[in-house]
């Protein structure tokens, strides 16, 4: 891998980030990878749970996959397990995707207020910064008004964000469900419509969702309309998580050309070998 310390992502000159999304799913297709070194992944690929074992891995996956992802998905949670030694792996790896022309999109999942917020924009979507991704997950539970932020920060540099909206843990439901035909979640889609509505040039807008591919009915019982958010939509779920991709065009309907469905057990549990993760990519593939 390359040393760390450059941007992963192309930023603003190249176009937003949904106009550079929609291009690399129409030349590639629409999968993303999931980059999730979990202990007992690295001990079943016969490597230690170690930061040599998880740049062996990083470099492994993106090497096999990138000629048919339109994007990888790190977990920054199994990099930070590590500590410093492992973001810096991170780092490696956003650096060597983007030189190999793969979006990334950094699963951390951040949410938080004022200077904190700007503080996670500044580290995850700022040109310059080492761990700067295409795009960055993001949580919207201390109100959406919360992202400002790196909402801002996003669009300026030519990023994305993933906004939780509708995820398959049970607990989910809890408080995405809350409202009924005016839920959490549906407020969440509205945002990230009006905020789309801002960007109305681009193909997709630079802010997505994350809607698990397993959410079954809930987009109609809660009335969300998807295609009307005029953004990408990260699904995760195919594969080991139990969605197929016809129960993918099933539950997105007319918002199913958006949609970026991910998959990570299901594709890594096929290493070590290049070869073989690159045929569960391709498999995953060709149902999309």
């Amino acid at each position: 891998m390359p040393e760390a310390g450059g941007s992963a992502g192309t930023g603003g000159a190249a176009g937003g980030f949904g106009s550079r999304l929609a291009e690399a799913m129409r030349a590639r297709g629409q999968l993303c990878v999931g980059v999730d070194p979990h202990p007992g992944l690295l001990a079943a690929w016969g490597l230690d749970d170690s930061v040599n074992a998880l740049r062996t891995f990083s470099q492994t996956v993106l090497d096999a996959v990138a000629p048919v992802a339109a994007a990888i998905k790190p977990q920054v949670a199994l990099y930070e397990r590590h500590g410093s030694a492992g973001f810096a792996v991170l780092e490696e790896l956003l650096a060597a995707a983007a030189r190999a022309g793969v979006l990334t999109i950094a699963d951390a999942k951040r949410g938080d207020i004022g200077s904190t917020m700007a503080g996670y924009a500044d580290a995850w979507l700022r040109d310059g910064s080492a761990l700067a991704a295409d795009a960055v997950t993001l949580s919207p539970y201390l109100g959406f008004e919360s992202l400002r932020p790196a909402l801002d920060v996003a669009a300026a540099n030519g990023r994305g964000v993933f906004v939780l909206a509708l995820t398959s843990n049970p607990e989910g439901s809890s408080v995405q469900h809350v409202g009924g035909a005016d839920s959490v979640a549906r407020r969440i889609a509205h945002a990230a419509a009006v905020e789309n509505r801002r960007h109305a040039t681009d193909v997709l807008g630079p802010v997505g969702l994350v809607v698990g591919a397993t959410v079954g009915t809930a987009l109609a019982e809660l009335d969300i309309d998807l295609a009307a958010v005029h953004g990408p939509i990260l699904a995760p779920g195919l594969g080991a998580q139990g969605a197929t991709a016809s129960d993918i065009r099933n539950t997105f309907g007319a918002a199913y050309p958006a949609v970026l469905a991910t998959s990570s057990r299901g594709i890594l549990q096929a290493g070590p070998g290049a070869g073989a993760l690159r045929r569960a990519a391709e498999e995953s593939l060709r149902g999309l």
